[in-house]
């Protein structure tokens, strides 16, 4: 008995979205966090570890909240969307530093 393609193919959609979108939002949070808190003040490699440090709890939220979501198109345009818009608010944050 052959079973529908579909059901694996969304199961790979969302392990896909978990890994790699988890990851670009992640990205995104960890570079927009060092860089705001080096710009209030902080020391580079403490805002850095911090950042960091913060990122493995996001990644952790991300990744579950990827398999809890029955929408996996709201799962991808958060996940991909919310990093390209953190990692452009890293990038003119540190633009705005130099």
């Amino acid at each position: 008995m052959l079973s529908s393609p579909a059901p694996r193919l969304r199961l790979a959609a969302r392990i896909g979205a978990a890994m790699f979108g988890g990851y670009a939002f992640t990205w995104g949070f960890i570079a927009a966090g060092a860089a705001l808190m080096f710009k209030a003040g902080m020391d580079f490699h403490d805002a850095e570890f911090l950042a960091s440090a913060l990122g493995l709890l996001v990644f952790l939220t991300v990744f579950l909240w990827t398999f809890a979501t029955r929408r996996l198109v709201l799962a991808w345009g958060v996940l991909a969307g919310g990093g390209a818009l953190l990692a452009g608010v890293a990038s003119l944050v540190q633009a705005s530093i130099v």
